[in-house]
């Protein structure tokens, strides 16, 4: 299956010269998971409602401000014909929802995470939410500030944050559209004498005013199928996991793009590999990444990886222009989940200081399924004598 049967001609353009406080109301007014941004009627890039929060650029800038001719566009560019789960796995590894489609060379329209996931709903049946959720769960506290929860979202590079209160229960959850929505209606009835005034105080305000509840939950025995139509029901972007006897506790989040990068996944020769922001890598290749990560998972020959994810994320912090990276490595395995994270300037310093990590994980996994081995096969000659 390619993308040509679900992309569309249909979408919201802006120019490169729109104020960026037009360009943020935009994205309310239409409801948007993405905007094509134009430079001379051509197309420049994809503005995301992520780039716009957490921009730190004045409303009465030009939108150019975030897509430059230098810029290196995380949004892929689909061939109108591209096979469709590779068009899933090059929307992961841009970390966007939309992505424009070009044909013969030129811009034609765009594609979107959605329309993907409508087009194989029914191939979902064969996977649980079990199977592809995240675990490691970020949350914020009920009384934690929105600039607080802002900080978080960039940091780990994630677009929703569960909100417990202060016995640790799921009581909401705030998105990035969440906190978006807030600003943009807030800086539409402010005044410009005070305006600095005004944005410190939203950045102030608890999440509790502005979070979500009830919350849409899943459990891990759900069917992916199902999980995918809630969001779409619902018009989220995930869903909390709780166990399914305590729905009131948070063991994980599933999201749409957890969705796409199983689809992604390939029987093939190698490992597939999925790079989250993989327009950070500098001088070292997706090649690079999937057989480092294969040499590693080499070593213990008994663990088979089902799934690799890398995530790159950009500090403010620069050495001689280079970056710091925080490079997160996370292996899906027959084994269970085995991770590795470090820092670097750089990806490729960051990259091999989370893969070191990551190989001594592996290793110690390795010697505690050994001990382990050696404990039954002592038990087992105990019971015989």
């Amino acid at each position: 299956m390619d993308v040509s049967t679900i992309a569309t001609e249909e979408y919201v353009a802006i120019d490169v010269n729109t104020r960026l406080g037009k360009a943020r109301a935009r994205f309310q007014e239409e409801n948007s998971k993405g905007i094509i941004v134009t430079r001379d009627g051509e197309y420049a890039g994809v503005l995301g409602e992520r780039e716009l929060l957490q921009s730190h650029v004045e409303d009465d800038a030009k939108v150019g401000a975030l897509i430059k001719p230098s810029r290196n566009d995380p949004a892929p560019k689909i061939d109108r014909y591209e096979d469709l789960r590779d068009t899933a796995r090059q929307l992961v590894e841009g970390g966007t929802k939309v992505a424009p489609v070009f044909e013969n060379g030129g811009f034609w329209g765009i594609v979107t995470a959605d329309a993907i996931l409508e087009a194989v709903l029914e191939h979902l049946d064969a996977l649980t939410v079990g199977d592809i959720y995240t675990d490691e769960v970020v949350s914020i506290a009920e009384d934690d500030g929105i600039g607080t929860a802002i900080n978080r979202l960039r940091e780990n590079t994630i677009s929703r944050l569960p909100v417990v209160n202060e016995n640790g229960y799921l009581s909401g959850i705030v998105t990035t559209h969440d906190i978006s929505e807030v600003a943009v209606r807030n800086m539409d009835v402010m005044g410009e004498g005070d305006r600095a005034g005004d944005i410190d105080r939203i950045l102030d305000l608890p999440v509790y005013d502005v979070m979500a509840n009830p919350v849409v939950t899943t459990t891990t025995d759900t069917d992916a199928r199902v999980a995918v139509e809630q969001m779409l029901d619902h018009d989220i972007g995930g869903l909390v996991v709780t166990p399914a006897d305590d729905d009131r506790l948070v063991q994980g989040i599933l999201t749409k793009t957890d969705v796409l990068r199983a689809l992604s996944y390939t029987e093939e020769q190698h490992m597939d590999v999925q790079i989250t922001n993989i327009q950070l890598l500098d001088t070292i290749s997706r090649q690079d990444v999937r057989e480092a990560i294969e040499e590693v998972a080499d070593k213990y020959q008994k663990m088979q990886v089902q799934h690799a994810h890398v995530r790159f994320h950009k500090h403010k912090e620069k050495l001689r222009g280079t970056p710091l990276i925080q490079c997160q490595i996370r292996l899906r395995t027959n084994k269970g989940q085995i991770a590795g994270s470090g820092e670097g300037y750089g990806a490729r310093n960051a990259f091999h200081v989370a893969l070191d990590k990551l190989e001594r994980n592996v290793l110690e996994r390795k010697g505690i399924q050994s001990d382990e081995e050696y404990r039954g096969q002592l038990l087992q000659k105990l019971g015989e004598l």
